[in-house]
């Protein structure tokens, strides 16, 4: 017999809890929260509210902008804007930010008739003052207290700044690196993006909302925006319905369970509707089977977007489309602001999802407290303090640290050794500062982000000396620097080189067909290889790219990613020793464009499988690569090396009700201290719906000494067992499942099997 669950809204319950309490070092007292008042209480105060509006006054709250223009010199723009905020005409503002200009705003929106006060909202990605590494890189390090306590200094720093909402965390899967946007995910399986999605919420808005160390999150972009096609930005959807719920939409309801106050919905067609006026999505699923009390802001202009799909013959027929399927707040598109009011007279929208909308925004204003005071997240003294705390900087060098990845060390040439007498820094992102910070960069300053050579330069100490060429730019053909670098290399006892992709090449707008180093960065590496001195090689970057000389080549590889403005502190850490890398891959690296999609839980066994190298006549097999990724999902190298033995299964059945334990004893077989991601993969052998070779239920990151073990214990129950089956069921079919443990998706260490009974 099938165990069979409620159709796809029940919660997923094989997510959890994040794993023990989250120790914030930063937060020395409980910060101010809102005045107590309860739900009811709230709920109360939003209808008497909403009794007093007109039907202008409540359009008026579904309504954002952009607010660059509106603090700077005098514009039509500004003027209009300033009219409308005093009018009632706008709900919240973007891009509007210090606590003297959301102040002065505010202060305009308190002159309206009802004084309704405005929300503040801008994206912050991964920093606000103080610039964490790119979510997909914080994703590498597995480490979900680190990523929680990353979005809590993030918002901590914004809130003291007047900012009162963020547009993260961006919990799109992400399984084609040709999407620049992969950058702002948590990378390509569902599992671990699920609970980063739960861990980054909590850490933005706190355990409720109202304290003035927290801002409102919001979980974007719903969905399935990860799957555009071919990788290009802005593109369309096509998706079963099985996928859609059991890969892209779990991280989104794992972020409803946590409580974020706000989806966006995305760009994307899902299966030929726009997401923005996808009633099925917003309607059904969201405000429906989640029952979600929060509201949905539109990306930006996507409202008026509808028109250019063809879903929507104009503006007009696209606001009544959007407000009818579930888009509460129009962002920069002016639908709502223009055509709703008109629409609702003509009775084409019922004025219940007009108070539905409006009821939503209003009742997360109350619980931010503004009503009670508008200017509780604008205090001067807070922001100087606050942006100026030394311990945002260390909490965001120790986030970078846990996302740097080591996928090379040929001879043990990392880490540098104090032997070392001179050692050459080269190569176009050797002194980068910008790019460290990557895409969404909310700081302009750039004298607070420390480069590699400068990070290196303040480690190395009086008795190695450094040496530095550029080499070659990021992009373009010269290589009228390859002399130099040569001459410096050789003149050296080992050479670290800094090669990658700058700041703008990857983010929204970013999709690329090419994801080989630019410029002539390869050929430089090959240059320096020449000369017989060790290359350890830094790569800097926002998504997988392909760089086949050094991946063959090099002594060493550190990805690096964007890690932020203590990147250059981060890696010199890691490069000297004083830390040890632990980072492992979020995401699968390709060989070349030509093998994506290649995400780990997107290969299947097929009817003609590869069962030996070199067997591919006539199997599901490439004739001029291999089916292999050049780095699988989950790898990640250290300075030891860990041992995995005695694996021990509870039992070998098991029914509805029992859980099964597989324990097994990791060791620390080397010689220095390090930290392993132990992971648990498991394959469905024989279902209803062909199941994935290997998918991740579960991982621990543990700590060990030389010599130390750790009996690791993982719990395995019918829901980790489940599927979406054809009809849209949580089911957890009976039969054999093949459990793997191991250090990456293609490492796999110890393999055992346990049986589920009907």
């Amino acid at each position: 017999m099938t165990l069979s669950f409620p159709k796809p809204l029940l919660p997923l319950l094989w997510l959890g809890l994040l794993p023990g309490p989250v120790a914030f070092a930063q937060t020395k007292k409980p910060a101010p929260a809102a005045p107590a008042q309860t739900a009811a209480n709230i709920e109360q105060r939003v209808a008497a509210l909403l009794a007093q509006m007109t039907l202008e006054e409540k359009v008026g709250q579904l309504n954002q902008y952009s607010g660059r223009e509106v603090t700077g010199p005098a514009s039509n723009r500004k003027t209009t804007l300033l009219s409308s905020i005093r009018g009632g005409q706008v709900g919240s503002m973007l891009n509007v930010k210090g606590v003297k200009d959301t102040r002065e705003i505010q202060a305009v929106a308190l002159e309206s008739r009802l004084k309704i006060p405005l929300l503040f909202s801008l994206d912050v990605i991964h920093g606000y003052e103080t610039t964490f590494p790119i979510p997909l890189a914080e994703a590498a390090s597995w480490d979900l207290d680190a990523i929680r306590l990353g979005a809590h200094v993030a918002a901590k720093e914004a809130a003291a700044s007047g900012i009162h909402w963020t547009f993260a965390p961006m919990v799109d899967i992400g399984r084609d690196p040709r999407w620049g946007r992969v950058m702002e995910g948590a990378g390509e399986d569902t599992y671990l993006g699920s609970l980063i999605a739960k861990a980054r919420v909590l850490g933005f808005q706190g355990e409720k909302l109202g304290g003035t160390d927290a801002v409102m999150a919001c979980a974007k972009h719903f969905a399935a925006y990860g799957a555009a096609i071919g990788g290009r930005d802005y593109n369309a959807v096509d998706l079963s319905p099985q996928q859609l719920w059991e890969v892209y939409l779990p991280p989104f309801r794992a972020a409803a369970d946590a409580g974020v106050a706000t989806f966006m919905n995305s760009f994307n067609t899902l299966n030929g509707v726009p997401a923005t006026g996808n009633s099925y999505l917003q309607r059904d699923i969201l405000k429906g089977q989640w029952s979600y009390p929060g509201f949905v802001v539109s990306d930006w202009g996507s409202i008026g977007e509808l028109a250019n799909w063809g879903y929507a013959t104009d503006k007009k027929d696209a606001a009544q489309k959007a407000i009818t399927a579930g888009s509460d707040m129009d962002m920069e598109s002016d639908a709502y602001s223009q055509k709703l009011a008109q629409l609702v007279k003509d009775g084409q929208v019922k004025i219940d999802l007009v108070n539905d909308a409006v009821r939503r925004i209003l009742r997360k204003k109350f619980e931010l407290g503004l009503f009670d005071d508008p200017y509780r997240f604008s205090d001067e003294a807070r922001e100087k303090q606050v942006l100026n705390d030394p311990q945002n900087r260390v909490a965001a060098r120790d986030m970078a640290r846990k996302s740097l990845v080591l996928l090379r060390n040929e001879n043990a040439t990392l880490p540098l050794t104090k032997t070392l007498r001179s050692i050459a820094v080269i190569g176009p992102l050797a002194k980068a500062k910008r790019d460290l910070n990557g895409s969404w960069n909310v700081s302009a300053d750039t004298t607070r982000i420390t480069s590699l050579y400068d990070g290196l330069s303040q480690r190395a100490g009086k008795t190695t000396q450094l040496r530095y060429a550029k080499g070659c730019d990021p992009s373009g053909d010269s290589r009228a620097g390859f002399e130099q670098a040569v001459a410096t290399a050789k003149n050296a006892d080992l050479v670290v080189l800094a090669v990658g992709e700058t700041w703008d090449l990857s983010g929204e707008a970013k999709s690329r067909t090419d994801l080989h180093l630019p410029g002539p960065q390869e050929e430089l590496f090959r240059a320096l290889k020449a000369t017989g001195k060790p290359v350890a090689v830094v790569v800097f970057g926002g998504r997988p790219l392909v760089f086949d000389a050094i991946a063959e080549q090099a002594d060493a590889i550190l990805y690096a990613w964007w890690p932020g403005s203590e990147g250059g502190l981060a890696l010199a850490d890691v490069l000297f020793g004083d830390y040890n890398p632990a980072g492992k891959l979020p995401i699968t690296f390709p060989r070349n464009v030509g093998q994506i999609p290649i995400a780990y839980n997107q290969q299947y066994n097929t009817g003609r499988p590869v069962t030996k190298p070199g067997d591919i006549k006539y199997k599901s097999a490439y004739i001029d690569a291999p089916n292999t990724p050049r780095y699988a999902f989950g790898y990640g190298l250290s300075y030891t090396s860990f041992k995995y033995s005695d694996l021990k299964i509870s039992r070998p059945q098991l029914k509805a009700g029992e859980a099964v334990q597989v324990s097994f004893t990791l060791t620390n077989s080397g010689k220095v201290a390090g930290e392993e991601v132990a992971q648990l993969y498991l394959r469905d052998l024989v279902a209803s719906v062909v199941r994935p070779l290997k998918e991740l239920k579960d991982f621990q990151k543990i700590s060990l000494k030389p010599g130390q073990s750790k009996t690791v214990t993982f719990t395995l129950d019918k829901d980790k067992l489940a599927f979406y089956n054809q009809q849209l069921q949580w089911v957890a079919e009976p039969g054999k499942f093949n459990l793997m443990v191991g250090s990456a998706s293609d490492d796999i260490r110890l393999e055992g099997a346990v049986e589920l009974l009907p």
